[in-house]
């Protein structure tokens, strides 16, 4: 089973940075992530989703792929990719894997206008090491919300919201 953790920060490139960095700890094998998904406010109040996996485009990509190999089996591989690529985007457009973008937008609502946040959800982790990895964030961030057990998120929360740390 997956954990969720939801992260604030007072403006969007400490979020940005963070998912980053996530990204090089899953391909060292530290963590495995299912989604993390970077959740913005703007000046005016307006709510972005930055999803890590684009599925428009993804599923535009591999629809057209199949409709091409389709395609060719009718003699038409042209109209194959290009019915097969339209299919593919609008089925990667109404798909919503990983973390429920409703929930996202709705948490997002109660942000500071500047402010995001990281949602990240987690199959695994190598607790000790992803702190490590992670200590240029020390102190800048909030938790907001975990399915963490109570220590792990604890100790998650003594390591974000750590005010007054020196290196």
């Amino acid at each position: 089973m997956s954990d969720l953790i939801v992260v604030a920060f007072p403006d969007d490139q400490l979020a940005f940075e963070l998912r980053a960095e996530l990204a090089k700890l899953q391909k060292s094998y530290l963590i495995d992530l299912e989604d993390v998904v970077v959740t913005t406010r703007d000046e005016k109040g307006k709510v972005k989703l930055h999803q890590a996996v684009n599925l428009t485009s993804a599923g535009a990509v591999g629809g057209g792929f199949w409709g091409m190999l389709i395609g060719m089996l009718f003699l038409n591989p042209l109209l194959g990719a290009a019915l097969g690529a339209g299919a593919g985007a609008l089925s990667g457009r109404l798909s919503d894997i990983g973390i429920n973008d409703r929930f996202m937008k709705e948490l997002a609502e109660n942000f500071k206008p500047g402010c995001a946040a990281v949602f990240i959800l987690v199959r695994k982790v190598t607790a000790d090491k992803v702190l490590e990895g992670l200590s240029a964030f020390k102190g800048k961030g909030k938790v907001l919300q975990t399915s963490l057990d109570k220590d792990r998120e604890d100790t998650l929360r003594a390591f974000l919201e750590e005010q007054g740390t020196t290196a």
